[in-house]
């Protein structure tokens, strides 16, 4: 039998160490995003950390839901957004724009998903800028939502 090289050795080993280094998330994250497993019971998302960075980027913009005159009369600026839709009724009254604990009886994530006229609602799937969220940002809302939409 002939013995394995040197080379052969240091081949195996990198290979082996690029693959335990690799791992299985999807790299760097946007505002919103948690790669950690744990974020999918909503147990480790908050307002503060996880949404409003969110809607820092992404709808507290000038000339949308910023502002004295915001867009659709709704302001998402960091200490006027979560007193302004969590438990509030917007442009539809029969569906308030978060309903903590549902996120599909909540017209926020209607209309973060598209889906706004399955409940009455119209107009277009927001942001309106760049559409649409990532499916992690949308993810990490709904599940903000489902574990009490709490202002932390």
């Amino acid at each position: 039998m002939k013995p394995i090289g040197l080379t052969a050795v240091t081949i195996v080993v990198l290979f082996a160490t690029g693959l335990a280094c690799a791992g299985s998330g999807p790299g760097m994250t946007e505002p919103g995003e948690n790669n950690d497993d744990g974020s999918e019971n909503g147990l480790d998302l908050t307002f503060s950390g996880s949404v409003q960075p969110i809607f820092n980027q992404r709808c507290a913009l000038s000339r949308c839901h910023t502002g004295t005159s915001p867009a659709g009369e709704l302001n998402l600026e960091q200490g006027q957004a979560h007193g302004n839709i969590v438990n509030v009724t917007g442009s539809v009254p029969t569906i308030k724009l978060i309903r903590p604990g549902l996120p599909d009886s909540s017209f926020l994530v209607h209309k973060i998903q598209g889906t706004q006229a399955s409940v009455g609602g119209s107009g277009n799937r927001m942001p309106l800028l760049n559409c649409c969220l990532s499916q992690n940002q949308i993810d990490a809302i709904r599940a903000w939502i489902r574990v009490g939409a709490r202002n932390n």
